[in-house]
């Protein structure tokens, strides 16, 4: 779902947060744990996964904005990954991508506007889409008894 408009959009709401010297990943993971508290014990280091779970969710949507070819295989190999973590609930997924979309928006501050937010958006339901996809073909892939993927 390429979309040069899109692109251009997101790209100058991140370096204004970049440029700002705000940090996304601690807010967004305060409400991520206080939404799936049970799912704090998953993470080794919060540290580390936050900065690569945010920095990879924010890569993903504004790579799809770019129609970039990365951002499939990378979204299947996550969905793959995931599944020793359990069989992760969609919501999940969903709710972590609102919001990252959510404080990113907060952190831009007065330079988020609607037409931002609807681009993000836009990129976000795509994301989820291609999990739910990432999902399905892992599920149909897997040998019979094999642990499900997440």
């Amino acid at each position: 779902m390429r979309s040069a408009r899109d692109a251009e959009l997101m790209e100058a709401r991140l370096i204004a947060v970049a440029d700002a010297g705000i940090d996304i990943r601690h807010k967004l993971f305060e409400r991520f744990f206080a939404a799936y508290p049970e799912r704090r014990a998953s993470f080794i280091s919060v540290d580390a996964a936050s900065r690569r779970m945010t920095d990879e969710t924010l890569q993903m949507m504004f790579g799809l904005a770019k129609g970039e070819d990365w951002v499939w295989p990378l979204v299947a190999e996550l969905v793959f990954t995931h599944r020793s973590y359990g069989a992760l609930p969609i919501a999940e997924y969903d709710a972590f991508i609102d919001m990252t979309v959510e404080e990113l928006g907060r952190a831009a501050g007065a330079v988020w506007s609607d037409e931002t937010a609807a681009a993000w958006q836009r990129h976000a339901e795509a994301l989820k889409a291609m999990i739910r996809k990432a999902r399905a073909e892992w599920a149909s892939a897997m040998p019979a008894g094999a642990p499900q993927v997440a």
